[in-house]
């Protein structure tokens, strides 16, 4: 098929080294701007850019693409039998997503109606789901509110970070995204079916007026709140990373936690004998708390209902590194608060 691919992020760029490789002519790549970025604030181009530039294709980056007829015109031109829409990252007008003989595809992050929106990977860790997935749909002007084509679920690790499930579900998305091309493909267009005709033809489904949204994250959501059970600051943590992380303070300083887990009572006692002694003292002691600072055994903090061991850590305008390396370079004690 002809196709016109819209995208940005690596995530983006899976699906667009998938329909290349599968035989697709790609008649444009429409990616963001150029962003600077790092000390020397050098331009950067985006993994989609990246990607066209290797393969020689067209690519088109416009500052907006509302009320950019110059922009929409140059596509129609093309003529394409397909636009496929892959975390673009601008909401498209309807006499864009008009352009094409078999309308607009987009691979969206989540199983829809669940989490339409900027951040449906994000708030699915965030919010400590056990699964979630990816949807291909048929786009209309409303947001993640088209049919849907195909879908695939998967379950999210304990542990899984959102970076880690961000890069699964990329491949998840490119592999979904060919199938259902080849699904549109079969779809017999010599009468010059409505593109209500060739949603039936496919079997795309209507979305249930049950939904739930995941807008875009904040920084001011990153701040840990230790009155928060175990679970909910591990997914906060897991949520954020490596977006900006979850930070709290010490003497005043930023201190961002990468990674945590939840760590049992036993563990503890085999670790520190002295566990047993303090565990009357456990519902005195405020949520935040540092228990235990030990450069070989660990780092633990008390929470509103357990004690998480910090894993990964950064401390003010420094790396990233585990736990008992930081330690080690950095004099903290039990005792000590987290705020």
């Amino acid at each position: 098929m002809k196709i016109i691919f819209m995208g940005t992020p690596d995530f983006a760029k899976e699906s667009l080294e998938a329909i290349y490789n599968a035989g697709h002519e790609i008649l444009a790549v429409v990616t963001n701007p150029d962003k600077p970025k790092g000390r020397g604030m050098k331009m950067i181009a985006s993994p989609v850019k990246e990607f066209a530039l290797e393969k020689n294709l067209k690519i088109y980056q416009p500052l907006k693409v509302r009320n950019n007829q110059e922009f929409i015109n140059e596509m129609k031109e093309l003529k394409p039998d397909l636009l496929c829409v892959v975390a673009y990252g601008k909401i498209l007008p309807k006499e864009l997503l008009d352009i094409s003989k078999f309308g607009a595809i987009n691979v969206h992050g989540s199983l829809l109606p669940k989490y339409r929106g900027a951040a449906p990977i994000q708030w699915a860790v965030l919010n400590g789901d056990k699964k979630t997935g990816i949807t291909t749909m048929f786009m209309d002007e409303g947001m993640d509110t088209g049919d849907m084509i195909l879908k695939e679920e998967t379950e999210i690790g304990a542990d899984e970070t959102t970076g880690e499930l961000w890069k699964r579900l990329s491949k998840i998305g490119a592999k979904l995204l060919v199938q259902t091309i080849e699904k549109i493909n079969k779809v017999d267009n010599k009468e010059n079916k409505t593109l209500e005709q060739i949603k039936q033809a496919v079997g795309a489904e209507k979305q249930g007026k049950d939904f739930s949204t995941a807008p875009m994250l904040n920084k001011e959501m990153a701040k840990i709140d230790w009155k928060k059970t175990s679970e909910q600051i591990k997914n906060l943590v897991r949520g954020l990373n490596p977006i900006m992380g979850a930070y709290c303070l010490l003497e005043n300083k930023k201190i961002k936690l990468w990674k945590v887990r939840t760590a049992q009572k036993e563990e503890l006692e085999q670790k520190f004998p002295e566990m047993k002694e303090y565990e009357s003292r456990m519902k005195k002691v405020e949520a935040g708390t540092i228990l235990f600072a030990d450069n070989k055994k660990g780092l633990f903090v008390k929470t509103v209902d357990g004690i998480l061991e910090i894993l990964e850590i950064q401390g003010e305008n420094a790396k990233k590194m585990d736990a008992k390396s930081f330690l080690n370079g950095n004099n903290i004690h039990a005792g000590e608060i987290f705020e």
